[in-house]
């Protein structure tokens, strides 16, 4: 069965673009560092060729990464959306019961996240776990850091912000 991945079309266009990086820049510098490093001759003892050789490796496998997730994608505008209930593209305002620390995050595609700026993956554990709810629900959710209680104040949608400036 595929697993659908939602994105924005940010999250999608940055996806293709690496996708032509590696095409149309990386792959073919490692090619021509291969070819060079066959010049040298015995290929036992050529640090450069085997470095590139697993340079290439690598590369392959992060554009068959690349495509699995471009070809299971679904482009997802979160302006579309209903914000009434936490869902993908929500940006969720929750105070933390214990410390009474506010904190936000907004909820984008696996490929956007970044927590160091508030954006969560959609299939992170706390976005799960938030997912559904509303204003004024409190949910403890299980963390790796041990169990957390939250309220949240407000679920809204506004323009996400993927680069920090």
């Amino acid at each position: 069965m595929q697993k659908i991945e939602p994105m924005t079309l940010f999250g999608y266009e940055k996806l293709q673009a690496e996708v032509k990086d590696l095409k149309e820049v990386k792959r073919p510098g490692v090619v021509k560092a291969i070819e060079e490093a066959l010049e040298h001759g015995d290929l036992k003892e050529n640090a450069e060729y085997h470095a590139a050789k697993e340079q290439q490796k690598n590369i392959d496998n992060r554009l068959a990464e690349l495509q699995e997730i471009l070809g299971n994608s679904q482009i997802v505008d979160p302006r579309e959306l209903e914000h009434a209930k936490v869902s993908f593209g929500s940006t969720v305002v929750m105070t933390n019961m214990d410390t009474d620390e506010e904190v936000t995050y907004t909820i984008v595609g696996g490929c956007e996240s970044n927590p160091d700026i508030g954006l969560i993956s959609f299939n992170s554990p706390l976005a799960k776990q938030l997912l559904g709810r509303e204003e004024g629900d409190e949910v403890k959710v299980r963390l790796p850091g041990g169990e957390k209680e939250f309220e949240i104040d407000e679920v809204k949608y506004q323009d996400i912000v993927f680069e920090c400036k």
